[in-house]
């Protein structure tokens, strides 16, 4: 019968050695978990190593402004396109008011995850008026105080169209002069990626 090992002491357990070999373990895993957190906040705040690359066409607002910001109060459960009109709903306004409602419709299966809206700071044109109530039954209409938009904006007196997450959040912000491909792949990419609307 083989002689019983003996297990070491306390005293022989606790050997510096062991001590600095258990802190460097440690130190290494509280790395590995705060480490990234610690990186993606930097690079989120000092904006370094940001990829310049991009797949989306819009002008992306990722500062946690939502549509009240905007000076529009509505609730809104799906992903929508909102036209803002600082001044009056002209040629260009009209024009995004016409390209949202077309998007809409180009979504096909996912028509019902989106909705339409406009936004105006004035009065519509009696002529518009009628056309809307008309030709775009399913556009949602609101009232835009245009105080509050413009200290969310800035200058900016052009119509633009942006798109709202279901949660109210500005995502995307487009000019007029944005192209109906883009937009509509911006839209549908965001829909395939979203779990919400």
């Amino acid at each position: 019968m083989g002689a019983a090992m003996n297990p070491p002491s306390m005293s022989e357990a606790k050997t510096p050695a062991n001590r600095r070999k258990g802190r460097l373990q440690l130190l290494l895993i509280v790395l590995g978990v705060v480490g990234p957190m610690i990186l993606a906040t930097g690079m989120y705040k000092l904006n370094f190593w940001v990829p310049d690359g991009r797949s989306y066409h819009g002008e992306l607002i990722g500062n946690g402004q939502t549509r009240a910001d905007l000076g529009v109060q509505a609730q809104e459960d799906r992903w929508q396109m909102l036209v803002t009109a600082p001044k009056d709903c002209a040629v260009d306004c009209q024009q995004l008011v016409y390209l949202a409602r077309q998007i809409q419709i180009g979504l096909g299966r996912d028509a019902s995850r989106a909705s339409h809206a406009l936004a105006a700071a004035q009065p519509l044109s009696a002529d518009y008026e009628a056309k809307l109530t008309r030709e775009y039954p399913q556009l949602q209409r609101y009232p835009m105080d245009l105080t509050t938009f413009s200290k969310t904006t800035g200058d900016k007196t052009a119509p633009q169209l942006w798109i709202i997450d279901p949660h109210g959040n500005l995502v995307l912000r487009y000019d007029p002069t944005v192209k109906g491909k883009d937009l509509l792949n911006d839209l549908r990419h965001l829909l395939k990626l979203s779990n919400i609307g």
